[in-house]
């Protein structure tokens, strides 16, 4: 079956340089200012957030260290704290906004597990609803979600800018 793309997933494909460095989205998005190009919502003193280009559900957030490093316990216990510390206020702020009922929070920590970007360590948090997923991901291999990624950036910013100015 052959997939078909939005064209803004499109233009991010065919567009998309990594850092210069490494060609890591995360250190490229460290390098830009934040808005909904890059996708960072707020930044802490060792990591920051983003959000998701290709979420599972919207709200789909991601938590990242500012090290490129490819594990949890290649960080200072100062960094892996404030990712820590981030989630929680990732869940604050999606419980807010879409009041979901359940939550996945996890990592995928090397290739072999399933990392996107295996050299770059980073936490999904994803808002999670009884019958989030339905035919269209099995069926059509496509995810069907209610809303623009650029709303969702919109609506989590502003709330994220409300709760921790």
């Amino acid at each position: 079956m052959k997939r078909l793309f939005s064209p803004w997933r499109m233009k991010y494909i065919q567009n998309h340089k990594g850092s210069e460095a490494t060609g890591c989205i995360f250190c490229s998005a460290l390098n830009e200012p934040d808005n909904n190009e890059n996708l960072v919502v707020s930044r802490g003193k060792t990591a920051f957030v983003l959000l998701n280009l290709f979420p599972y559900t919207c709200g789909h957030m991601m938590v990242a260290p500012f090290a490129h490093m490819a594990s949890l316990d290649d960080l200072e216990p100062v960094g892996r704290s404030e990712m820590m510390e981030l989630i929680s206020q990732c869940l604050v702020v999606l419980k807010k906004i879409y009041e979901p009922q359940a939550f996945n929070v996890g990592a995928n920590i090397g290739e072999a597990a399933g990392a996107g970007v295996p050299g770059h360590v980073h936490l999904h948090i994803v808002p999670r609803w009884p019958g989030d997923t339905n035919f269209m991901s099995t069926v059509g291999e496509v995810r069907v979600l209610p809303e623009s990624i650029n709303q969702t950036y919109d609506r989590i910013l502003t709330a994220w800018q409300e709760l921790y100015p």
